[in-house]
């Protein structure tokens, strides 16, 4: 019969919930079947720690003493993006050192402020009327922030290519090291403990989905960059608060040659709500297959070495261009299991239960190349022809450009004879012949869309 998430949750609550890791899983789907094993079993933990280098942290700073608008933003010499509101910034983790290079990036940073060291923070400012400070430099720590929002645009890809280079030449990639002639194979993906590949119909995970996120618990925000289904390569975006995260479960990782990333422990409750979803995380690593491509080719589309299973390659040896070549992998499956370990604890100790998702993952998505046409206009070219929009219908006095104005009513209260006024919708208009030339609306239109064209001596 099955089960609902609420009744499982009733189950937690009580102390009563079976549950078991994915590879535990797997093990039961097999000897029993899987209309037994659902009925055995409530929830399937998985777990993967691998490096997610598309990962990084909100940050906010707090307000300075006089205040400003942080239009850039180092920590430790790290750049963090600061093109959003006065004292936010993201801080990606593969963001490099100004002073250190590849050597210490964002990543570190992040694993600086888990262990509590202090980072030194520093920022500047065009300065303007309300945040009139210019730059700042000052140390803080994790808890001097007002938050430290983890937001990952893709992890826990569903498996990943294994890696090999049959060049001439050693290669340093995001893959690792690679060792000429195929001397080595390098996966990653933590096979029947990937949580995507235990549910990859998407019936019991969705947007909404609480996870085990970095030793904390996050959610699942919707599917993930680079999404592709089809191709059995989904992804997730996450989000969790770093400071209820720990370091065992984030760890900043270099590979040498290539740049930093971020170890990232990521562990997915599943539901087993029926036999169907018993069957789905009852994968075996056998049953699991990458293709090895040759990274020697400096293409987008590199050519296929062979195909093989997650059992192989796990068992150290595969078989490329019929010779065994070892294998390694990326993703620490020591700490992956802990990952669904731990979050089975807290599940059975009643401190995490299981959220309904608020809707469905998307079955399709989309990881096609960049397109690489020429602009037809280049960014100074753009801006100009931006700028001159409103100067080709210019009048006289003033001009308003209806297309460009998304009634903000800005305007409505600076001009004195009432030149902007606004409808029972809010929708702004203009009578352009009542404008004496005061110029208080000159720049006041934060979309350019009023051009006051009174000569000033």
């Amino acid at each position: 019969m099955p089960k609902s998430i609420r009744e499982i949750n009733e189950k937690i609550k009580k102390r009563t919930v079976r549950v078991v890791a994915a590879d535990e899983m797997t093990r039961i789907v097999k000897q029993l079947g899987a209309e037994q094993a659902a009925a055995q079993v409530d929830v399937v933990t998985t777990g993967t720690f691998g490096a997610m280098c598309s990962s990084g942290v909100w940050l906010n700073f707090g307000h300075s003493d006089p205040p400003m608008k942080m239009s850039r933003v180092w920590l430790n010499d790290v750049e963090a993006y600061a093109g959003v509101a006065a004292v936010d910034a993201y801080l990606g983790v593969t963001q490099a050192s100004e002073t250190l290079g590849m050597e210490y990036a964002g990543a570190h940073v992040i694993e600086d402020l888990l262990l509590g060291k202090p980072v030194v923070l520093r920022a500047v400012s065009y300065g303007s009327d309300c945040y009139p400070r210019k730059e700042l430099i000052t140390e803080i720590t994790l808890a001097d922030l007002n938050q430290a929002i983890m937001s990952n645009p893709r992890n826990a890809y569903q498996r990943y290519n294994a890696a090999a280079n049959s060049g001439p030449r050693t290669l340093h990639t995001y893959m690792g090291k690679l060792l000429p002639g195929c001397g080595n194979v390098n996966f990653s993906g933590a096979g029947e403990l990937s949580p995507l590949m235990n549910d990859p119909d998407y019936s019991a995970i969705g947007i909404g989905t609480r996870v085990f996120l970095g030793g904390g618990i996050g959610y699942i925000t919707g599917s993930g960059t680079q999404h592709d289904p089809a191709a059995r390569l989904a992804t997730l975006m996450v989000q969790g608060d770093l400071k209820g995260m720990s370091v065992e479960f984030l760890k900043a990782a270099l590979f040498h040659g290539y740049g930093s990333s971020l170890y990232v422990g990521i562990g997915i409750p599943i539901p087993v709500l029926d036999a169907r979803i018993a069957q789905n995380a009852g994968i075996s690593d056998r049953e699991i297959e990458t293709d090895v491509i040759d990274y020697s080719i400096p293409a987008r589309s590199r050519p296929v070495l062979g195909r093989c299973n997650y059992q192989q390659l796990k068992s150290g040896m595969v078989r490329i261009a019929g010779r065994d070549v070892p294998t390694a992998p990326l993703v620490s499956y020591s700490k992956s299991r802990q990952v669904a370990l731990t979050l089975k604890k807290w599940i059975e100790g009643g401190s995490f239960f299981l959220s309904e998702p608020a809707a469905a993952i998307p079955a399709q998505g989309s990881a096609h190349p960049l397109s690489q046409l020429e602009p037809q206009a280049r960014p100074a070219q753009f801006y100009r022809r931006y700028q001159q929009v409103s100067e080709r219908n210019a009048t006289p006095l003033i001009s308003w450009n209806e297309r460009l104005c998304i009634s903000c009513g800005q305007c409505l209260a600076i001009c004195p004879q009432r030149v902007y006024r606004h409808d029972s919708d809010w929708q702004v208009t203009a009578e352009l012949e009542r404008c004496n030339q005061c110029g208080q609306c000159k720049q006041v239109c934060p979309r350019n869309a009023i051009v006051f064209n009174k000569n000033e001596s």
